[in-house]
């Protein structure tokens, strides 16, 4: 069935782990009709949660969007993960959505997925709704959540729906709008007569009426003038304040026994935002310029793929959020960003794992399309006679980075394209082959997201892979100037071999090997310079502490001699490498170890636990600013070989607050004491075999 654009609500399910988002989908799907039974977390059947790692893991890893069609109004219900491994979900669901609806549960209160929840509704402008899960449990406090609600998120926070417990020990539950009471029998709504709250109840009807009075003036001079509001008026008021953001409405119910679900329903229909709110989207054209898209039909299309699936049997998901016009069948689509034609597969409405074709996806609608080429998240696809590009999503950058080891040999190959198909679904994931180390690394945001992604790579493409502590680059140089002779002499059957140098060794600035000549009275003809620099050169790949590249090093060509029959080009490369192996060892050999430029966002509490750890990291502390989200940013260099398990320490500290990003600033000398740990890795990775200098 296809739903003009005002009677679409695109929300955003979101809240910490286990706070009950998926429980409520799952209940609001049940609800609307669309199963016949409702699925349970704990046992891997909510529409949700249909990937095996989910049932396996009893949790949300990647983000789903669940449409529930209810009273002529369709609510496309995009759940995200609450894990902080995998904020991805929330990243890319965020720019299809208008509104935010977040969970908080009834037991734990006003937790960090909450605050993040909310933080990203601001951030991107969107409407905001509560919801106070769990209401019916023993131990949970909706007045003392709305405290909490108030502490954190200031006077936006406007209760509607309150419990109350009866006398019998059930929940009831108070409509404010209405100032009428309901509990609920097997789902079903039972009107009952008030339950007695107290004081508290004079209170919640004022601060309702007050925060409703604001968006209005109207309702504002009837509101000084003491006269109630009419229900219709209540309901006005509180959705103008909800669109414009100054209103955060709080409701409350109990997803597992439906409890107060259909006032949430009602409620976000009349509250929230639809996508013909916002009078345009903003896009620009091929040349920068800012180009105004409606919520229309009538308008050329426009779609953003705002997620992918990559399946090896199905293939690629593309996942569209059609902002004007309508994606159908046979449309070919141009992709803004790389100019390429799609010819548009047969829509697909999506609810879980079940895909069902339709006509088509209208403006404001969101919808799936099959095995787009060279569509990927944040691509806006576009009639050829208007193309423009919306704005990128903006995604959490890795920050724990783990080597892969192969379990089966010949497996090597199948993981850079296996990880592809895996890296366009999951943009916080990366893939890095390092040459140097000869180590394929994979980065992501935890340890939970990269052992899901080694359990996808094992059940999804057949490849079954280790992780380890990926090795570090270091580097060699050298403290003090050494001049040596290399005399390169080898006599055989004809010509012999003959090259000899001497060299002047040197420490500089540079990050490469530099390379001079000083030599008088052609004591080394011209045409021999470029083998022994190229000698130079390749005996400088290997230090002669731990086998790893010499940088900082500068040779200068002072004097040799030559045989005008054995001298070769080959003789004076070994000449140079003799020379270099003998001025090394006596020109005060060092190890050098990659510094990082650490900047890590914490809250204010936190950063004296922070820094300290930096200090113990042998890190140094360069200095603190605050950051636009309220955090404060701790600059600092530590080693990168002492940035194994910050990931872990800074999400375990701030309690998924805190994030950091770390960027190569340079090599410094390593401390003495470590010197011989290093050395000993590197023999056992054969660095200093003699053989491979030859």
């Amino acid at each position: 069935m296809e739903y003009a654009s005002k009677d679409i609500r695109n929300i955003l399910v979101a809240g910490h782990a286990g706070c009950g988002k998926t429980t409520l989908t799952e209940s609001l799907l049940y609800l609307s009709g669309a199963t016949e039974r409702m699925g349970r977390v704990e046992d891997g059947t909510t529409a949700s949660d249909f990937d095996p790692e989910e049932a396996r893991r009893k949790a949300s890893l990647n983000s789903s969007v669940i449409p529930v069609e209810s009273n002529g109004t369709k609510f496309n219900l995009i759940d995200v993960p609450g894990l902080f491994d995998f904020e991805t979900g929330a990243a890319e669901g965020i720019t299809a959505a208008e509104s935010v609806l977040i969970c908080v549960s009834g037991r734990s209160g006003v937790t960090v997925g909450a605050e993040k929840a909310y933080k990203l509704a601001l951030k991107n402008n969107k409407a905001r709704m509560v919801f106070v899960t769990k209401s019916d449990l023993e131990n949970s406090d909706y007045f003392k959540i709305l405290e909490q609600l108030k502490i954190k998120f200031g006077p936006s926070i406007c209760p509607c729906v309150v419990p109350a417990r009866l006398d019998d020990g059930t929940v009831a539950y108070i409509n404010l709008f209405s100032q009428k009471a309901f509990k609920y029998e097997s789902g079903k709504q039972v009107q009952i007569d008030l339950p007695d709250i107290g004081h508290r109840f004079e209170g919640l009807i004022q601060a309702m009426y007050e925060a409703i009075a604001e968006t209005n003036e109207t309702l504002m001079e009837k509101f000084f003038e003491g006269e109630p509001f009419t229900t219709e008026e209540i309901v006005t008021g509180m959705a103008a304040g909800v669109r414009t953001g100054q209103i955060t409405p709080v409701f409350c119910g109990s997803a597992v026994n439906l409890q107060a679900l259909d006032m949430l329903l009602f409620n976000m229909h009349k509250l929230l935002p639809s996508p013909e709110h916002e009078a345009s989207t903003l896009a620009e054209d091929a040349n920068g310029e800012p180009v105004e898209l409606h919520c229309t039909e009538d308008e050329p299309t426009a779609a953003y793929v705002f997620k992918t699936v990559a399946d090896p049997f199905v293939g690629k998901l593309s996942y569209l959020r059609v902002i004007s016009g309508k994606v159908t069948a046979g449309e070919p689509l141009t992709n803004a960003r790389t100019g390429e034609v799609e010819k548009i597969t047969k829509p697909l409405t999506v609810l879980g794992k079940k895909q069902m074709e339709n006509d088509g996806i209208g403006a404001g609608d969101i919808g799936a399309v099959a095995k787009l080429v060279s569509a990927k998240t944040g691509d806006t696809l576009c009639d050829a006679s208007r193309v423009v590009k919306l704005p990128a999503p903006v995604f959490p950058k890795p920050s724990l980075f783990m080597a892969v080891t192969v379990a089966k040999k010949g497996d090597e190959g199948k993981i850079s394209s296996a990880l592809a198909r895996l890296m366009e679904e999951d943009p916080t994931l990366c893939y890095i082959n390092n040459a140097e180390t000869h180590q394929q690394v994979i980065g992501g945001l935890g340890e939970q997201h990269l052992d899901v992604v080694k359990a996808k790579l094992k059940n999804k493409f057949g490849v079954e892979i280790g992780l380890e502590a990926p090795r570090i680059a270091y580097r060699e140089s050298i403290r003090k100037a050494c001049q040596k002779q290399g005399r390169h002499k080898k006599q055989t059957g004809g010509h012999g071999q003959f090259g000899d140098v001497v060299i002047n060794f040197e420490p500089c600035d540079s990050e490469q090997v530099v390379f001079e000549e000083k030599v008088f009275g052609g004591s080394v003809p011209k045409n021999f310079f470029p083998a022994v620099e190229k000698g130079v050169r390749l005996a400088a790949e290997k230090g002669v502490l731990a086998g790893y590249p010499v940088v900082g090093l500068k040779a200068t060509l002072l004097d040799g001699s030559y045989h005008p029959v054995d001298s070769s080009e080959m003789a004076f490369i070994m000449a140079a490498k003799l020379a270099y192996k003998a001025a090394m060892p006596e020109a005060g050999p060092v190890i050098l170890e990659p510094i990082h430029t650490l900047k890590a966002h914490v809250p204010n509490d936190n950063t004296g636990d922070i820094m300290g750890d930096v200090t113990k990291r042998r890190g140094r502390v360069l200095g603190m600013e605050p950051d636009e989200d309220g955090l404060q940013t701790i600059i600092a260099e530590v080693p990168l070989a002492e940035l194994a398990n910050f990931t872990t320490f800074i999400r375990q500290t701030t309690q998924g607050r805190g994030w950091f990003t770390t960027e190569f600033a340079r090599y410094e000398i390593l401390p003495e004491m470590l010197v011989p740990a290093v050395v000993e890795q590197a023999r056992k990775l054969g660095n200093l075999d003699e053989s491979a200098d030859d």
